[in-house]
């Protein structure tokens, strides 16, 4: 399985979306600051996940999300997940 996930920064409420195949590990790489895009901002926590069957399912779905390039439209997502 493949997950597209969303953290939000608790310092500036700014939000990162990616995919992994192996989220438990990817988490740990970004709380432990071995990240190079969420190294600062932190502490950051997971507010959102989605899982598919594909690598490719995974990554189309992150790159539509970026593409929004809101805030306000990621933060609806994640608050209607919940």
């Amino acid at each position: 399985m493949y997950n597209v996930y969303i953290l939000q920064s608790d310092k500036t409420g700014k939000f990162y979306v990616g995919s992994t195949g192996n989220l438990e590990d990817r988490l740990i790489r970004h709380f432990n600051g071995r990240s190079i895009a969420t190294k600062h901002g932190g502490p950051w926590k997971l507010v959102f996940t989605e899982e598919y069957n594909s690598r490719q399912e995974a990554f189309h779905r992150e790159m539509e999300i970026k593409s929004w390039k809101s805030h306000s439209r990621i933060a609806l997502l994640v608050s209607t997940s919940r």
